[in-house]
């Protein structure tokens, strides 16, 4: 198997920032009213990010496997928690930071099992 070049995890990391903001978007448009234009413009972002993620994952999948690629997935957990920090003033609570550890940690043992 070939080596998983630098610049396809700074891909890989990109894609999944963006995709982290539909989560941002749709927090957002949780605070207006049903159809209102606010909540049609933050979901209508939702549904561009997906597709704009959709389409460029498949792009991901080309140059690594599956495994690597979904098992990287998990810094959205981090993006959440920073997003909800900084965006949405939430408190970083210990459990936070312990759970996110243990599902990263967790995901790295999965994808770098020789088995």
């Amino acid at each position: 198997m070939n080596a998983i070049k630098a610049k396809d995890f700074l891909f890989l990391h990109g894609l999944l920032f963006v995709y982290s903001l539909s989560a941002v978007c749709s927090k957002m448009a949780a605070g207006f009213d049903f159809l209102s234009t606010g909540f049609i413009l933050y979901y209508g972002l939702v549904l561009v990010i997906l597709v704009v993620y959709a389409l460029l994952w498949q792009q991901v999948l080309r140059r690594m496997p599956l495994t690597v690629a979904f098992a990287n997935k998990a810094v959205v957990i981090i993006w959440g928690i920073v997003w909800g920090m900084l965006l949405f003033g939430e408190t970083l609570r210990p459990g936070m930071v312990v759970g996110a550890i243990v599902i990263i940690a967790g995901i790295y043992l999965v994808v770098t099992d020789d088995a």
